[in-house]
């Protein structure tokens, strides 16, 4: 199917998304940060306690240029590189700059040629599970592994004015706090928990972000997949 219902989270009801505005610092850049999924739509619309809105829309896809990132043309160091080259990081190891120009160089993908990007949305847990492996802290296979964990989803993020003009605002329904809330606490919470539980068992023929950058591994390395 070409045409799509996606959910947007928010504190307002967002009838018209306007191309160019949005923060330059998300996740894949500046744009509008949709999901295929309304639970998740109004855990976003509730993410800081208070009452929220999760706006429905339609759009068509058939004309639009998507990058889908879950696809086997991609691994979680395409991601990875995307997320660091928009997502503000305090980097203060060597390993962790060193990481962050190589994850770039090599695996960045050309998503700003795109019309919109799919993919994982790095918030809270998923963010520190991000952090934790540009530290050369957890393996390539446990950043696998965490980003998969508390039922995240992924996020549709229009990039292009092309893509604004294909999305058609439906209707909203009211995201109460006292429910949406409590629900992203227990899944940040409980991703949280197993990642710690996955931590237990040492990955010691893992591959990790120092081993990348000493081999020389590129996107295509058979060993990444």
């Amino acid at each position: 199917m070409s045409r799509l219902i996606l959910y947007h989270g928010s504190p307002c009801i967002v009838g018209h998304p306007v191309y160019g505005k949005g923060k330059e610092y998300n996740d894949y850049g500046r744009g509008f940060y949709c999901t295929e999924y309304p639970e998740l739509a109004g855990e976003w619309a509730c993410s800081e306690g208070v009452d929220g809105y999760v706006n429905r829309y339609e759009i068509e896809t058939e004309d639009l240029s998507i990058l889908r990132l879950s696809s086997d043309d991609y691994t979680i160091l395409n991601w990875l590189a995307i997320l660091l080259k928009n997502r503000q990081f305090r980097l203060s190891s060597p390993i962790e700059k060193r990481g962050r120009e190589y994850l770039i160089q090599y695996f960045l993908p050309e998503y700003e040629q795109y019309d919109a990007v799919i993919g994982y949305r790095a918030d809270d847990s998923y963010f520190s599970f991000a952090r934790s492996f540009i530290g050369n802290g957890i393996s390539l296979k446990q950043l696998a592994y965490a980003m998969k964990l508390g039922r995240l989803g992924e996020q549709f993020a229009l990039r292009s004015e092309k893509a604004f003009d294909a999305i058609r605002f439906l209707d909203y329904t009211i995201a109460d706090s006292s429910v949406y809330y409590a629900k992203r606490r227990i899944r940040d919470a409980e991703a949280r928990e197993a990642y710690k539980r996955e931590l237990e068992n040492e990955d010691m023929n893992g591959i990790y972000l120092r081993d990348i950058i000493r081999e020389e591994m590129k996107a295509d390395d058979a060993r990444l997949r």
